[in-house]
C-alpha cells in the first residue's frame, strides 16, 4: 500500500496553527497583570494591584479584573486603608468600533463592592488628590472621537470619609438600581459632618447621563446636619458644565451660620430661619433665585449668585426685608442675635440684644474671623424697608458692602430716623491673621429727636440732632476697636426732652436716679445740647458737653475708658433762677457700662445765679463754632451760642459768617 505523504505546505501551515492553539490552551491572562499594573500605576502616580485578570474575546471584549486595589500616595502615613478596594471590575469594550473608527466605546462598567476610603490630614493634605500623568487628549489624535460610556452599575459601594479639617467622619452607601437607561443612583450618608451629626438620602438618575446635556438629570435629596435641614428636588440639565437646572431648595435651621460647612460660605450667626427658592446654573454660576423666608422675626428675600470658577469665588447677594427686627442682625456685630427679652407693657425694653460676652463688660468681643474674609469676593446690598420693635426709634435700613481680597468696605450703612439719617461708612483692612485696621466715619443728619423719644412709649420730644464721628483703630472685634481707637464724636441738638433722652439711653432706673441727682424735673425741655467728645487710645474725653434746659444749664466733664468700660464723669447743674439755700453740687458717674453708679460730689459752692453758672460753662465751649452744624440755625440754641461768644474772661468766640451753611 502506498503511504500518503503530508504536503509540505500543510506542515508549514499546521505547525504554526498547532503552536497557536497550544499557546491559547495554556495562556493565562494573569500573565499580563504586571504590564497592566505598571501602566495604571504610572497613570495614577500611585501603586495599583490586580489579583486576577481575564479577557473574553469577541466583537465585544469582556474584561474582568478581580481584587483591584489603588494605594494611597507613597508618602502617605501608614495605617490607613487604600484609597480604592474593589472586589471585581467588569468592563465591556467594543473592539470593532475601535478598529474601524478609533473610538473607545464602553457599553457597560460594573463595580462589585467598591470601597473608597477618603482621608484628609489636619494640615489639609489628602489621599484622593490625583495628579494624572498624561491624558487621553495628550496621546490621542486631535480628531479622535470621545470615549463613550453607556451604563455604569454599582453593587454595594461604600465611601468612607474621615476628613480632619472638615471635622467629618461619615460613611456613604452607594448603589445603582434598575438596568440600562433606567438605572438610578441611590446614596445614604450617616455619621458626622462639620462636627455635627449628618444623615442624607439621595436618589438621582443614571450617573452617566450627567454628561448628557440634552437629558435632564432628576435628583431628590433630604439631608440633616445638626439642626440644619436641606431639601432639594428637581432636575439638572447639564451639571458637569454648570448649565441649567430646575431645582427647588428648602433650608431651615436654628442658625444660618451653621450652613458654612455645607456651603463653604461664611455667614454670621442668625436666629432660627426657614427659606426656600429656586436653585439654578447659568453661565457657569450657581444661583439661588427668588428665595423667600423668615429669619427670626424678620422676613428675607432676594438672590444669591456665586461664580465658583474664579481663584476666589465671587458672591453677589441682593437681599431685602419688608419688615426687619434689628436684634436678628446682632450676629453681624459679634452679639448674640435675637437674644433680647420682649418689652413689658408700659415700660421701655432695655436691651434688645444680649451681649456677646458675660461678666461685667457689655461691648461685643466676638472676634472677626479674618480667614473668612479672604474666602471669596463678596458684593452685598440689603434693604430693610421697615424696622420694627417696640422700643426701636429707627425707621429703615440700607447696606452696601464689598469684600475684595479680604478688604471690607461698607459704603454705607444707613438708618432712617424720621426725616433724618444715621450714615456709617467704614473700611476694614486685614493687617495679619489676627488683627485688622478699621476706619469708620459716622454722620448724624438731622436725626429726629421726636422719633427717639417716641421709642420710650412714655415720653415725647421734638427737635433734631446732627453730628459727625470718626474712628481710626485696629483690633478684631467691636470691643477691641473701641479700646484701641482714636477719633471722636461731635454733635448738637436743638429741642427735645432731656428726661426722655436720659431714660431711654441709660436705662429706666439709672436715668430717673440721674435726673433726681441733678435736680432736673421728670419732664424738662431741652433748648440746646452740644457735645465734643474726642477719643484717644481708647479714652473718650469730654471736651465740651453742655445742655441748656428750661431750668438751668448742665455742664459735663470727665472721661470714658473703652478699654475696661469704666466711667469717670461729672455733671453740674447751674440754675437759671437763683433760689436761697440751693447748692450746685457736682454729680459723679462711675462704675461700668453694664453697672453705672451715681455718687454725689464732695464740693459745694453757693449759687451766684445765671451769670456765675454761665461763667463756669463757657470755657469748654470754645469748640462750639466747630460743632454748630449740629444745631443749625435753630433759634432755641441762639441764646446759648450768643452768650458763649461773649463768654467769661472776655474770650469772644468767632461768629459764623452770614449765610454760612453748616457742613453735615
Amino acid at each position: 500500500m502506498t503511504q500518503r505523504r503530508i504536503p509540505r505546505w500543510a506542515i508549514w501551515v499546521g505547525i504554526p496553527v498547532l503552536l497557536i492553539a497550544l499557546a491559547i490552551a495554556v495562556f493565562r491572562w494573569d500573565w499580563l497583570i504586571p504590564i497592566v499594573e505598571a501602566r495604571a500605576s504610572a497613570t495614577l502616580q500611585r501603586p495599583v494591584h490586580i489579583t486576577h485578570l481575564h479577557v473574553g474575546l469577541g466583537r465585544i471584549l469582556h474584561i474582568t479584573a478581580e481584587g483591584v486595589t489603588v494605594d494611597n500616595p507613597k508618602d502617605w502615613p501608614a495605617g490607613d486603608p487604600p484609597l480604592v478596594n474593589l472586589d471585581r471590575l467588569d468592563l465591556d469594550v467594543d473592539a470593532w468600533a475601535y478598529l474601524r473608527h478609533g473610538q473607545l466605546v464602553i457599553p457597560t462598567i460594573g463595580l462589585q463592592k467598591p470601597v473608597v476610603a477618603l482621608r484628609q490630614a489636619q494640615d489639609g493634605a489628602t489621599n484622593y488628590a490625583l495628579s494624572l500623568s498624561g491624558s487621553a487628549s495628550d496621546s490621542a489624535p486631535s480628531n479622535s472621537a470621545p470615549t463613550q460610556i453607556s451604563a455604569l452599575h454599582i453593587t454595594d459601594g461604600t465611601i468612607d470619609a474621615k476628613l480632619a479639617k472638615l471635622r467629618t467622619d461619615a460613611t456613604v452607601a452607594v448603589a445603582t438600581q434598575g438596568d440600562g437607561d433606567d438605572a438610578r443612583i441611590v446614596a445614604q450618608a450617616r455619621g458626622t459632618y462639620g462636627g455635627a451629626p449628618v444623615t442624607a438620602d439621595l436618589t438621582g438618575g443614571a450617573l452617566l447621563s450627567l454628561r448628557d446635556g440634552g437629558k435632564p438629570w432628576p435628583v431628590t435629596l433630604k439631608a440633616q446636619n445638626g439642626g440644619t435641614r436641606v431639601s432639594l428636588d428637581g432636575t439638572l440639565q447639564d451639571p458637569v458644565h454648570l448649565a441649567g437646572a430646575n431645582l427647588k431648595l428648602l433650608l431651615s435651621g436654628p442658625d444660618m451660620g451653621q450652613l458654612e460647612p455645607l456651603t463653604g460660605i461664611p455667614i454670621p450667626k442668625t436666629p432660627p430661619y426657614k427659606i426656600s427658592g429656586n436653585l439654578d446654573f447659568a453661565d457657569r454660576r450657581i444661583q439661588f433665585r427668588n428665595f423667600q423666608g423668615q429669619v427670626g422675626n424678620s422676613d428675607l428675600e432676594g438672590t444669591f449668585d456665586i461664580d465658583p470658577t474664579k481663584q476666589r469665588p465671587e458672591l453677589v447677594a441682593k437681599l431685602a426685608s419688608r419688615r426687619v427686627d434689628l436684634t436678628d442682625l446682632g450676629g453681624f456685630l459679634g452679639a448674640n442675635p435675637g437674644g433680647g427679652k420682649p418689652a413689658v407693657a408700659g415700660k421701655p425694653a432695655r436691651t434688645e440684644a444680649a451681649p456677646a460676652k458675660s461678666g461685667t463688660t457689655l461691648l461685643p468681643n466676638t472676634p472677626i474671623n479674618l480667614p473668612r474674609l479672604t474666602w471669596a469676593d463678596i458684593h452685598l446690598t440689603y434693604r430693610g424697608h421697615r424696622i420694627e420693635g417696640r422700643s426701636m426709634p429707627l425707621d429703615d435700613l440700607s447696606v452696601a458692602l464689598d469684600i475684595d481680597d479680604g478688604v471690607m468696605r461698607v459704603h454705607p450703612v444707613s438708618f432712617g430716623v424720621g426725616q433724618g439719617k444715621i450714615v456709617v461708612n467704614a473700611t476694614l483692612t486685614p493687617q495679619n491673621d489676627r488683627t485688622m485696621r478699621a476706619n469708620v466715619d459716622i454722620d448724624l443728619r438731622q436725626v429726629d429727636v421726636g422719633r427717639l423719644m417716641a421709642a420710650t412709649h412714655a415720653f415725647g420730644g421734638a427737635g433734631t440732632i446732627s453730628g459727625t464721628g470718626r474712628l481710626d483703630t485696629f483690633g478684631n472685634s467691636v470691643a477691641s476697636f473701641l479700646a484701641n481707637g482714636n477719633g471722636g464724636l461731635r454733635f448738637g441738638m436743638a429741642g427735645g426732652d432731656l428726661s426722655a433722652l436720659l431714660v431711654d439711653l441709660s436705662g429706666l432706673q439709672f436715668g430717673n436716679a440721674l435726673l433726681s441727682a441733678l435736680g432736673v424735673p421728670q419732664r424738662t425741655q431741652v433748648e440746646c445740647l452740644v457735645g465734643d467728645l474726642p477719643l484717644e487710645r481708647g479714652i473718650m474725653s469730654v471736651h465740651a458737653f453742655v445742655i441748656d434746659t428750661g431750668e438751668g444749664i448742665i455742664n459735663g466733664a470727665g472721661s470714658v475708658n473703652m478699654r475696661d468700660e469704666s466711667l469717670d464723669l461729672s455733671l453740674r447743674t447751674e440754675a437759671k433762677h437763683f433760689t436761697i439755700g440751693s447748692l450746685p453740687t457736682p454729680i459723679n458717674i462711675g462704675g461700668t457700662f453694664r453697672s453705672p453708679a451715681i455718687r454725689p460730689g464732695a464740693e459745694g459752692v453757693v449759687r451766684g445765679g445765671i451769670a456765675a453758672g454761665l461763667a463756669a460753662v463757657f470755657p469748654p465751649l470754645a469748640a462750639l463754632p466747630t460743632i454748630q452744624f449740629g444745631v443749625g440755625d435753630d433759634h432755641r440754641c441762639e441764646s446759648l451760642l450768643s452768650q458763649a461768644r461773649q463768654g467769661a474772661q472776655g474770650n469772644r468766640l468767632p461768629t459764623p459768617k452770614q449765610g454760612q451753611t453748616p457742613q453735615r
